[in-house]
């Protein structure tokens, strides 16, 4: 049988035009893809689309028994939606003890914010979006209640020191030195390339690296506590649209194991 239903998730399906609020494909790009003359997504011979879109973690079907030998997979292996890179961070950091507020920061070569909110929000200015959460039970009721993961990316992240020639060595003894209670006088905007996503989307956002003081470990002081300004006014921008504040931020990524630099964030 060659026939096939192609199907995702709601997170992966997002950027694709997906309307996580009313699970469905909107009107409008029906609309386009019957103009370009590609077959609807429901068509028998499928389409540009995934035919359904499911939450994560819903059982699509099991693996072809051809394709979990060519894997070297247990034949009747189960396939579940899935989801994106800084969600799975979430769930991954937040683990089971996850409520409204709880944030998780993504300190890699990006830096990637996401909070459980109950509030959907959205904002394309500032590249702030609204990920359906696949579900979520009140503790008092233990009734299932909409819930959304919001946040955003931002192109400021670990990936500047490397550009600036920040070794793993020097950044753990600079940082042994570096009071995080002091405050830096020094302000940056650390991307290493023309352009922002959020909390400000912005393609001709240019870095700011300098001025460069004497003091490498100065340098980096400033350039930790900017970062840490950016992250600040993240969280500011999605409470402005109706999000909670965090009540709890958990970290991962290379970032997460600098401890001078976790308590410059708090």
């Amino acid at each position: 049988d060659d026939s096939r239903i192609v199907q995702s998730d709601w997170h992966n399906c997002l950027k694709l035009g997906y309307d996580v609020r009313n699970k469905c494909w909107p009107d409008w790009m029906e609309s386009c893809l019957k103009d370009a003359g590609i077959p609807h997504p429901l068509d028998k011979d499928g389409g540009a689309i995934p035919m359904q879109v499911v939450s994560p973690g819903v059982p699509l079907g099991t693996i072809r028994k051809s394709m979990a030998e060519k894997l070297g997979l247990k034949d009747g292996v189960v396939v579940v939606g899935g989801t994106t890179d800084s969600n799975a961070a979430f769930f991954a950091a937040a683990g089971v003890e996850q409520s409204f507020g709880t944030a998780v920061t993504s300190l890699g070569s990006t830096t990637a914010i996401k909070l459980l909110s109950r509030q959907y929000v959205e904002d394309a200015d500032r590249g702030i979006y609204s990920h359906r959460f696949p579900s979520f039970e009140e503790d008092s009721a233990n009734e299932t209640s909409e819930a959304w993961l919001v946040g955003g990316a931002s192109n400021v992240g670990c990936a500047v020191f490397r550009f600036l020639g920040f070794s793993n060595d020097e950044l753990e003894e600079l940082s042994s030195h570096i009071d995080p209670e002091e405050d830096s006088l020094l302000e940056y905007y650390p991307l290493v390339k023309t352009g922002e996503r959020f909390p400000l989307a912005d393609s001709e956002k240019k870095p700011v690296l300098e001025p460069v003081p004497d003091s490498r470990q100065e340098y980096l002081h400033g350039l930790l506590q900017s970062m840490s300004n950016i992250e600040k006014e993240g969280f500011r921008s999605l409470k402005e649209l109706g999000a909670p504040l965090p009540t709890i931020v958990w970290s991962c990524g290379g970032g997460s194991n600098n401890r001078v630099w976790s308590q410059m964030r708090q």
